[in-house]
Order: structure tokens, then sequence, then C-alpha cells
């Protein structure tokens, strides 16, 4: 017995599961909610309640939404609930709106580890889960499941490391594939630098073999794309700007003659006469949001299945903002009718990286 208890005593820590595995939690019914916190500043006399939430958040709702919220109590103010629109606020007042607890559209929840060791962890990402929190999707994401899944029980015995991984690069919605994600400072460090390096030094004019050689990340991808390419090979110089664009608050990029340079690499894989589309490899020698979708667009291939961009890389539908005045239960604006960059349906995935280790400085494919 003194033998047995000896050795369950001395037993070794447990070990991470060699990849490839999956984790993952269900999704709950509803998320958490939110709430957003303001500390009012007047320089001269104060807004009221529902005149400050409604100048500086249209975007979320419109006014007669926040009207809805202030009178349903998700307001407070300095910790106080209040309910009358025509409060008038102070200078100094901290105001927090809080967003009542919401079903999330249907998300993927199992990720798929293709690597891991103490710096760094890459998970192939299904299409349809979004990376990080944003619009409706505040619990269904990567993140989330990151957050979620208990690292400490799966790491070596001597790592001290306790916070959870972190995504250091994005990939669309719709979008699957190799997902980066870093396990300590040190690697977030280095890799967020490595894509930073890549969109800089991939926008200006470059000898090929040298700038090959000073990458250390390089990102290929495999998309489906309508129409038959004509060149085996292609390369895209097409700048990515802003522009308006209904339901996306901060602006929709586009194919823009004044926007910032990028640079994609085409190379023909596959074509199929008969369905008209063809099968590409794509390197992005910078990473500008949603660059694939919109350079292939840009020179008259779309991606299969993609509602939002058209040939010439701009969205298909550009309707008047909110026309309808609708709003949904919270007091927020209905979903829009029109596509949004979230939505998924076309075919896109990361396929291959090639990356230099952050702490090890060794290759990986």
């Amino acid at each position: 017995m003194a033998s047995a208890a000896a050795a369950t005593s001395h037993q070794a820590p447990p070990t991470r599961p060699p990849p490839p595995y999956l984790f993952g939690r269900p999704w709950p019914e509803l998320n958490e909610g939110l709430s957003y916190t303001d500390v009012i500043r007047c320089a001269h006399a104060c807004p009221s309640l529902i005149d400050f939430y409604s100048s500086n958040y249209m975007s979320s709702a419109p006014r007669e939404g926040w009207i809805q919220r202030i009178r349903n109590g998700q307001i407070t103010i300095d910790g106080v609930v209040v309910r009358d629109p025509s409060s008038v606020l102070r200078d100094g007042s901290r105001v927090v709106y809080h967003r009542i607890p919401w079903k999330e559209p249907q998300a993927p929840h199992l990720l798929p580890v293709l690597y891991e060791d103490d710096d760094m962890i890459a998970i192939n990402k299904p299409s349809g889960l979004q990376v990080l929190p944003g619009g409706l999707f505040q619990q269904r994401t990567v993140l989330m499941q990151l957050q979620w899944k208990d690292w400490n029980n799966t790491t070596s015995c001597c790592s001290k490391r306790k916070a959870h991984p972190v995504p250091v690069h994005r990939l669309g919605r719709g979008t699957s594939g190799i997902l980066l994600c870093a396990k300590t400072k040190i690697a977030k460090v280095r890799l967020a630098s490595y894509f930073a390096e890549g969109t800089a030094n991939g926008t200006v004019e470059r000898d090929e073999p040298e700038f090959h050689k000073a990458r250390r990340i390089s990102k290929f991808y495999r998309a489906l794309v309508t129409g038959v390419l004509e060149k085996d090979e292609v390369e895209i110089n097409q700048p990515i700007g802003l522009v308006h664009y209904p339901g996306v608050a901060h602006g929709l990029y586009v194919a823009s003659s004044s926007g910032k340079p990028a640079m994609s690499k085409v190379c023909v894989l596959e074509r199929d006469l008969e369905k008209s589309q063809t099968l590409v490899q794509v390197e992005i020698y910078s990473g500008r949001p949603h660059q694939i979708r919109i350079h292939l667009a840009s020179i008259g291939h779309p991606l299969l299945g993609d509602s939002l961009y058209e040939t010439g890389g701009q969205p298909k539908f550009c309707e008047s903002e909110h026309t309808n005045g609708c709003f949904a239960e919270d007091g927020g604006y209905q979903k829009p009718l029109q596509p949004v960059p979230g939505d998924c349906g076309y075919h896109l995935h990361a396929h291959w990286l090639v990356l230099c280790h952050p702490t090890t400085n060794d290759w990986l494919i």
C-alpha cells in the first residue's frame, strides 16, 4: 500500500495530446450580454441622456431605439438606473449601457489543432466562425474557445505559462484554414511583427530574391473563383481603401485608387471549363482586410459564392441606410438586407504557412 501511494504521488503531470486533436465547448443558448461605459466630458452645456446616445452611437440604434433602451432600464448613470431619456448629464458622469444577452447566429465550436508547442498553436479554423468579438458575435468566436480551454492541464511540467493563447492575425468569418495563436508574450510580439513586416514590405519596390529571403512568414491560400483565368500566373497590385457602406459602421474595404497599396500573386492550379471556374493558389504579400476577395474580383474573377464583391472589387449592392426605420427587439437596427463582409458562402481556405519560429528561429512548413 505504501509503495502504491508513493507511486501515485510521483506521477508525471498531464501532458498535452499530440496534434491533430479537437477541442471546443458547445455554445450556450444566450451570451452574457455586454456593457459599454462612457465618462461624460462637457466643454459647455451637458447633453441629455437621449441626446448623448443618439448622437454618439447612431450606428447602434435610431433615436427611438435608444429611448426604448433607456425606458427599459438598460442605462445607468453613476451606478443608478435612469429611465428618463431627458435626464441631463453632468461633467464626469459615468454612463453605462447594458446590452441584454442575445442568441448569436449559428457557428461551429470544434477547433482542430494542427500544430502545438510551448510557444504557439496552429488551428484549422472552420468557415462560419469569427476569430475575434464583433457585431452579433461576441461569444461565438475562436478567442472565446481559447479562453474556455484549460491550457494549464495540458502543458509541459517546465512551462510557467498561465494565460490562454491569442490569435495573432485574422481570417474572415467565411474563410477556413490555418490560424496562428501565440501562447506567450514574446511569441505574440514576434509573430505579430512578422505579419506587420509582411504588410509593410510587401507593398514597396523590392528585389524579388532578397525580398523572399527576408520574409519571416509567407501565407498561401486556395480559392475557387468564377470564370477561367487565361494566364497561369497573375500579379495583382490593386490599392484597397474604405468607402461608406450601409450596415458596416467603420466602412467597407474595396478596390480604390486612393487606398493603401496591396499585392497578391495568383497561380492557377486547375481550370474547369465546363463549370467556368478556376482553382487558384494565392500568396499575399500584404495583409489588407478582405484582400484576396477584393483582388480576385478586381481582375474579373470574384470568389465563387461571394455575395459581396463583384467584378472590379466593388460591392454588389449599396442601398440607402436604414430606409424602413425598423429596429430589432433590443432597439438596435435589424440585420442589413444587403450583403456584409461577415457573410459566408465564398470558397477561400488558408492552406499553407511558412514561418520562422518565434523563439527557436527554425523554419516551419
